[in-house]
């Protein structure tokens, strides 16, 4: 793809978009960041995006977007993705999720472009039968995030087959990490990352580690990070790769680490204590979730240059550093 064609960013300024959206900028691509502002934050907008304020559940919004920018392709990240809050309201999930992509893949249809790429997630998988999980692995997602993701990925695939538009389908684990600039900064935090830092800058007390006898090394749940100037990586290849054809791939370090090495890690990492303390397990978490990761290496040639725990977590304590007060300060 020419860097003279214009890529919407749909939910450009939250925590990955904006990374991917900068990559774009510094890689000389006309950039329009979509946003709402619910969860984005206007700081983390690259100087060279153009933003619009919009709402994907608003065709009018869309509309105006590609009426005002040529669009050559899209990369969408504006998904909720609270797994709790869509147990309890499931129809706010699938209003955004499913009906708010389907307006952009309508517009999509209808100014004939023909690109895009999905920030998907390891939710479309459920519990796992086996790991490390491919994309050919069972889906059985079991929560409404991960329900309305799977559902827009089948959207996807019909409009590859009735409209020609190829899609790339990227699955995350879990994205970490910052860059210089651009950090994690969300309301309410969920993640394990930020919260053991927000107890390193003393927000928190401690961390809970839910569930300690699990059948993994520790007793504590695997998970596995990837760096989110990794996933950015995996965009900007992806959105080469589907001038050709679609492609669907996990995106992770092919590595886990339990609960307890996170937060040993990050001892290491801001030189803080991090008390922790155990909790029960909650309802629905698996013990492991890793990736395979081979078909993005193999097809598109991406290699994570940050796979290192300890430098994933040293990157968002450093943003933390410049920012301790997110993008407020």
């Amino acid at each position: 793809m020419s860097t003279t064609d214009t890529i919407l960013v749909v939910g450009g300024a939250g925590y990955i978009g904006s990374v991917v959206a900068a990559a774009l900028c510094d890689k000389g691509y006309p950039v329009v960041v979509f946003d709402n502002f619910e969860k984005g934050h206007r700081q983390a907008i690259h100087p060279d995006a153009h933003a619009f304020e919009g709402d994907l559940r608003r065709m009018e919004d869309v509309e105006c977007a590609f009426t005002e920018h040529a669009i050559g392709a899209v990369m969408h990240f504006g998904a909720y993705s609270l797994v709790g809050e869509s147990v309890e309201q499931p129809g706010k999930y699938f209003d955004n999720n499913v009906e708010g992509g389907h307006n952009l893949l309508k517009m999509m249809q209808r100014r004939g472009v023909k690109r895009i790429v999905f920030s998907s997630t390891a939710a479309v998988y459920g519990n796992p039968l086996s790991v490390p999980i491919t994309e050919d692995s069972v889906k059985i997602p079991i929560n409404a995030y991960g329900r309305s993701k799977l559902a827009f990925e089948y959207l996807l695939k019909s409009y590859e087959e009735a409209y020609g538009i190829n899609h790339a389908i990227l699955r995350y684990f879990n994205a970490a990490g910052a860059t210089e600039s651009l950090g994690e900064d969300h309301t309410p935090e969920t993640h394990l990352i930020p919260i053991i830092l927000d107890v390193a800058q003393g927000k928190r007390e401690s961390i809970a580690m839910y569930g300690t006898d699990y059948d993994t090394p520790d007793g504590t749940c695997v998970r596995d990070y990837i760096h989110v100037s990794d996933l950015a990586d995996a965009h900007l290849l992806a959105l080469e790769h589907i001038h050709q054809e679609s492609i669907v791939c996990n995106l992770g370090n092919g590595q886990g680490f339990s609960v307890r090495e996170v937060i040993e890690a990050a001892r290491r990492a801001t030189g803080h204590p991090i008390p922790a303390k155990e909790a029960p397990r909650r309802p629905g978490d698996p013990g492991v979730l890793t990736a395979s990761s081979d078909r993005a290496r193999q097809t598109l040639g991406w290699t994570p240059r940050i796979p290192e725990l300890g430098d994933i977590i040293a990157s968002a304590w450093a943003w933390r550093q410049r920012h301790p007060n997110g993008y407020e300060s």
